[in-house]
């Protein structure tokens, strides 16, 4: 593990936590072997994938107990859910099956001597403080195979808020899956009788083709050895509101105004992030794109409660010399290219790609992954609360099991209330330092020419902020 330097972990408070517990179906659910697709069991998705959310306390939820609520909810959301209560188990040729056993998601209620509002803003995003005690990792049961598919955490805390912390397996579902099953406890929590969206299994919709046919490529998965960045990588999160969006967009020529968000902060922040690290002109450097190719089905189309992984990482792929010698227009361009590739014929020689080659992991070596996920309004999920004060992943990189490989797009607001993007990055210091200044550079005419540090991000007397230290 990197030693990372530079996150806001100064708050230190006590969890006391009960024995956990497994969260059975409320209502008898079949015992039955479900077969995953082949996108959901390549081996770059045998992760876990932990969330957090920040609850503050309500009036008109007064007496009420959020480990009640929700571990009922819990349980009623596992009736139509049923596949989440079960195990994977692994059959020949890496394929993975669950077997739907009924035997529940873990769940553990816990108590902390500390309130709310003793977090400040910056450490409502990841890295949260003390976040081993808010999703305790118990041994034996944090495996790919034969163990939980869901851990859940319900925190009280002492100003009658709570934190609900959670992990996924993410062979199971995605990130749009996952917000489906945390919507459901929500509506159910709330007292809803029926779920506006039920769950969809159907994964043999994007399994490989017989006999399979691999017919687009699919450089994101060549065997390269992973290039580490180094020992010591240090920690800052970059805010994206408006008008660093509106300034960015400046650099652009007529015909890529329109580029989405995701594409400019993407191309920003890949070429930014190669020039910090002063990489070899020749090296190869790539960016990996995690896209949602949900509406890319025609034939057939996906159904809307479809919890299963449809997401695609296709890697944006150029050298270092050629990203630091071009403007933001060639890293955009690249980008929208590779983006724009991924449709229902890509998916489907994925899946078929995964099936003649093993299921291969990810290529990781110069490789920046981005992964949006403030459109999955997991600041939004409402358990009779109200919606949480901030929610989100609950670690600050993307891409490995350590820090430096890639980051989240995270939901978040500056101190006027805009909304925006908020960016966690690492880095070894002095490239860090380049970034910094590689950042201030786009947006020179709307911040200071000079990092500003501040204890608590978002907060300023002037302009908006983009570095936060």
């Amino acid at each position: 593990m990197a030693n990372v330097f530079g996150s806001q972990t100064s708050l230190v408070f006590k969890v006391t936590r009960q024995q956990p517990e497994f969260i059975t179906p409320a209502e008898p659910t079949p015992y039955e072997f479900k077969e995953l697709s082949d996108i959901d069991d390549q081996a770059g998705l045998w992760i876990h994938v932990p969330g957090i959310q920040f609850y503050r306390s309500s009036p008109s939820m007064l007496g009420e107990d959020p480990v009640k609520v929700i571990k009922e909810a819990v349980s009623k959301a596992l009736v139509p859910f049923y596949p989440l209560a079960g195990r994977l188990r692994e059959k020949a040729g890496k394929k993975l099956v669950v077997e739907c056993t009924g035997e529940g998601i873990m769940f553990t209620e816990a108590d902390a001597d500390v309130s709310l509002d003793e977090f400040s803003e910056e450490q409502l995003h990841p890295p949260v403080p003390c976040m081993e005690e808010l999703l305790h990792d118990y041994p034996g049961y944090d495996g790919i195979l034969n163990s939980p598919l869901i851990l859940i955490q319900v925190t009280r805390l002492k100003c009658g808020g709570f934190i609900l912390a959670h992990r996924i397996n993410h062979a199971m579902a995605d990130g749009t899956g996952l917000a489906q099953f945390l919507n459901a406890v929500g509506e159910l929590a709330r007292g809803a009788q029926s779920l506006s969206v039920y769950p969809v299994w159907k994964r043999e919709l994007i399994s490989a083709r017989k006999p399979p046919q691999v017919t687009c490529v699919h450089r994101e998965y060549e065997q390269i050895p992973d290039i580490p960045l180094g020992d010591d990588l240090i920690y800052k999160p970059f805010f994206f509101g408006p008008t660093e969006i509106s300034a960015l967009r400046r650099f652009l020529p007529a015909h890529l105004k329109s580029s989405s968000t995701f594409e400019l902060l993407t191309a920003v922040i890949w070429r930014s992030r190669t020039i910090a690290l002063q990489l070899h002109p020749d090296d190869e450097v790539r960016a990996r794109i995690y896209v949602n190719a949900r509406h890319k089905f025609k034939n057939p189309p996906l159904p809307a409660g479809y919890y299963g992984n449809v997401i695609a990482t296709p890697h944006v792929i150029s050298t270092a010399g050629n990203i630091a010698a071009n403007g933001i227009a060639y890293a955009l361009e690249l980008v929208k290219s590779v983006k724009n590739n991924v449709d229902e014929e890509y998916m489907r020689s994925l899946a078929d790609f995964m099936v003649v080659n093993g299921r291969p992991r990810y290529t990781r070596a110069h490789t920046f992954s981005v992964s949006d996920v403030s459109r999955l309004n997991l600041d939004l999920f409402d358990f009779g609360w109200g919606p949480p004060v901030q929610g989100g992943p609950a670690r600050a990189w993307l891409g490995g099991p350590t820090p430096g490989y890639g980051s989240f797009y995270l939901a978040s607001k500056n101190n006027k209330g805009e909304r925006g993007i908020l960016v966690p990055m690492y880095l070894p210091p002095l490239a860090m330092d380049r970034f910094v200044k590689e950042i201030n550079g786009y947006l020179n005419d709307v911040v200071s020419e000079h990092p500003i540090s501040s204890p608590r991000p978002f907060v300023s007397n002037g302009p908006p902020l983009t570095m936060v230290n």
